[in-house]
């Protein structure tokens, strides 16, 4: 009894600070645009029902391409190959990468996939053992040994299983999630199946997430926002291990739908994706690179702003 009434104290405890954060007049534009957002995904949402895996687009010739993305090729044609898959999040398929997908080829990326996963998914190790299917597939289809991965909602869920507890940092390089319930969400207790149960802070997921992961060689760039209203409570959305090298990044006003679409969030991951080397650091001087491992980003010491052109960006704070 006591322990279930600590569990109800904590939920109402995150319910009250996520209610404060959505009060905000940059929230209430925040959730106006995640509610035409969804109202776009859904129409979108028929065109990515019926390819389990969008191949990624590759070639050779560069004359007809946008300085943008022959600059990137010509300068770093290791980074402008590393194919990258992404991967959706819960009942969703690979329409909601739509705008995502589309800026990653624009900044000169040559093979991006988007796979679907089945929407009965009721696992997540299952899921994780599935994923490691597809990129050891696409591993064998490039040639490159290690791909980077973006995982919506429960697709970075999947991906970090797949990569902590499957051995799969030998095939990932970095591992961006958005939206991912890192640490859980109260959210899940609205699922009554074994997926929501998986999701649930301090559940046997949870718990194997905490173990030891050492030598984990991948990645990770996580963003999360203060006013997601799935994630409960949104911090849970930032990845906190001390055997992994991370980066958080928080936003505000910005709703969980919105997350792969936000012009700022695509911005970020190109600019990253594009700036790693295969040791993690940077070939871009100036630009920060991710933290060593041990080490995290604070994502509470960023903030989410909106500048003159109405785009949602991340600011640090002093």
């Amino acid at each position: 009894m006591m322990g279930h009434a600590r569990r109800a104290a904590t939920a109402g405890a995150a319910l009250a600070r996520g209610v404060g954060s959505l009060l905000t007049p940059r929230a209430i534009v925040g959730m106006a645009i995640e509610g035409a957002w969804v109202s776009t995904h859904l129409v979108t949402y028929p065109l990515g029902i019926f390819q389990v895996r969008a191949d990624g687009l590759r070639g050779y010739r560069i004359e007809h391409l946008a300085p943008v993305q022959r600059g990137l090729i010509i300068s770093h044609l290791e980074a402008s190959g590393t194919p990258i898959l992404l991967v959706h999040g819960f009942v969703d398929n690979r329409s909601i990468f739509t705008l995502l997908r589309r800026g990653l080829t624009r900044r000169g990326f040559g093979s991006v996939y988007a796979m679907n996963y089945s929407s009965l998914t009721a696992d997540v190790r299952t899921a994780a053992a599935q994923l490691g299917e597809e990129i050891e597939a696409i591993v064998a289809e490039t040639g490159y040994e290690k791909i980077h991965v973006v995982g919506h909602s429960l697709g970075g869920l999947i991906a970090r299983y797949y990569i902590t507890r499957l051995g799969g940092d030998e095939h990932v390089h970095t591992l961006v999630t958005l939206g991912t319930p890192h640490q859980g969400t109260y959210s899940a207790y609205a699922l009554p199946s074994r997926l929501g149960a998986q999701m649930r802070p301090g559940s046997g997921l949870m718990r194997e997430f905490e173990e030891p992961a050492p030598g984990c060689t991948t990645r990770f760039i996580c963003y999360w926002s203060d006013t997601d209203v799935i994630i409960v409570p949104q911090a849970n959305g930032a990845l906190r291990h001390r055997d992994l090298s991370v980066r958080n990044i928080r936003l505000h006003g910005v709703g969980h739908i919105s997350l792969p679409i936000v012009g700022d969030v695509v911005h970020g991951i190109s600019t990253a994706l594009a700036e790693l080397d295969q040791d993690g650091g940077t070939v871009t001087a100036g630009v920060t690179p991710l933290a060593t491992r041990g080490r995290h980003d604070d994502g509470a010491a960023l903030r989410g702003r909106r500048d003159g052109g109405g785009r949602h960006t991340a600011q640090a704070r002093p």
